[in-house]
């Protein structure tokens, strides 16, 4: 198998993320990626699909841009979630909830209270 097949669910799940000006090719036994993704959440969701693959650390070069540093990058509540979850793992302190509410009050009314399918912009961590 070739390295473009290889990483071929990690090209797929790029596209997904909408990584613009994406690109790939085999160079040299590695495979080469580069693309700017929207956020640091989809670049880092894009490394840590790259990291379940058996070998990556030889294998790959990518180069991946982030086009919006000025939240971290827009989440999509699933079943289960509270601000409080999604603060402790994307800020790491469940009281950082508010930061998370603060920045959608355009679609939120009560931090007790987020439905499954909405997409809540996450805040940078504060150093």
């Amino acid at each position: 198998m070739d390295l473009k097949q290889k990483y071929q669910d990690v090209l797929t799940f790029g596209e997904k993320l909408g990584v613009a000006g994406g690109g790939s090719k085999e160079e040299g036994g590695k495979i080469k990626m580069w693309g700017t993704a929207k956020y640091s959440y989809d670049k880092n969701r894009l490394w840590d699909k790259i990291k379940t693959i058996q070998g990556w650390e030889n294998e790959v070069a990518a180069d991946i841009k982030i086009a919006n540093t000025d939240i971290y990058g827009v989440y999509t509540v699933k079943a289960g979630d509270t601000l409080s979850k999604l603060a402790k793992d994307f800020l790491g302190s469940a009281n950082s909830y508010m930061d998370i509410f603060n920045l959608n009050k355009d679609q939120l009314t009560d931090p007790d209270k987020i439905k499954v399918g909405q997409e809540l912009k996450i805040p940078n961590r504060k150093a």
